[in-house]
């Protein structure tokens, strides 16, 4: 089979999640798997995950791109000291995951962090990103690096995009013409009522809700083919994630 490039949407400490939309996706040593960020903050699993991706990246060709809430928690293992907004937004959940996690282990999961990347750009002139980017020159020439983990309007925007507006005009917007394709994660599609990854014009979004009451998915990049795991209350019935 010919190697591929698999996208996968934000785990949010979901690890029963991953290791089964891997198994559907028959992931194989020569796919190579693009991660787009937010490993931790939700389900019981975030530090699990954590130990998961590094071990997992020994055997297999990985992309890790930084989400927000992994800014959030490398800050953490690092300074010892949360964010009360972390707290809210699952930060709680992941510092009790850590509890049995020893020292040795937490700096090598802080140097996990440290090493990921704000973006990733392949041969094939596709850009994976956590949340977006605003400058018109693209995110070399980002201005506010946060904007990598947070940003909305690169996707609201190509949600929004009227169709019938070609690439040659001079509205069609400059930061959709700079790559082929966009990946991104950060915005759950639940927002949009639908539980599959979406497009908007030249942009993917893969987050599919796994932090709420969706599923985790991986994307084929190629053939835009998806897997997906059952619903995450399914796998963690006794748990609530971030549904409140």
């Amino acid at each position: 089979m010919k190697p591929r490039t698999l996208v996968v949407g934000d785990i949010h400490g979901g690890l029963k999640a991953l290791k089964q939309v891997m198994e559907r996706a028959a992931v194989s040593k020569d796919d190579t798997l693009v991660f787009l960020g937010d490993y931790v903050d939700g389900w019981s699993e975030s530090a699990q995950v954590i130990q998961f991706l590094i071990e997992l990246n020994e055997t297999r060709n990985c992309v890790f791109v930084k989400g927000n809430h992994d800014v959030w928690c490398e800050e953490w293992l690092r300074e010892k000291e949360w964010d009360k907004v972390w707290g809210f937004h699952g930060g709680f959940l992941t510092v009790k995951s850590y509890e049995s996690i020893n020292d040795a282990e937490r700096l090598e999961h802080l140097n996990f962090f440290e090493r990921m990347k704000m973006y990733h750009i392949d041969d094939n002139n596709r850009l994976f990103i956590h949340a977006g980017f605003t400058s018109m020159h693209g995110p070399m020439q980002e201005f506010h690096p946060s904007n990598f983990n947070w940003d909305r309007t690169l996707w609201e925007m190509a949600l929004t995009m009227d169709k019938h507006i070609r690439r040659d005009s001079k509205l069609f917007p400059k930061r959709l013409l700079i790559f082929d394709e966009i990946y991104i994660g950060h915005t759950p599609t639940l927002n949009y009522d639908t539980t599959v990854p979406m497009n908007g014009c030249n942009v993917w979004n893969i987050d599919t809700g796994a932090a709420f009451w969706g599923s985790l998915s991986i994307l084929d990049a190629d053939t835009k083919q998806f897997w997906q795991s059952d619903p995450l209350p399914q796998l963690y019935p006794n748990e609530k994630g971030r549904n409140r």
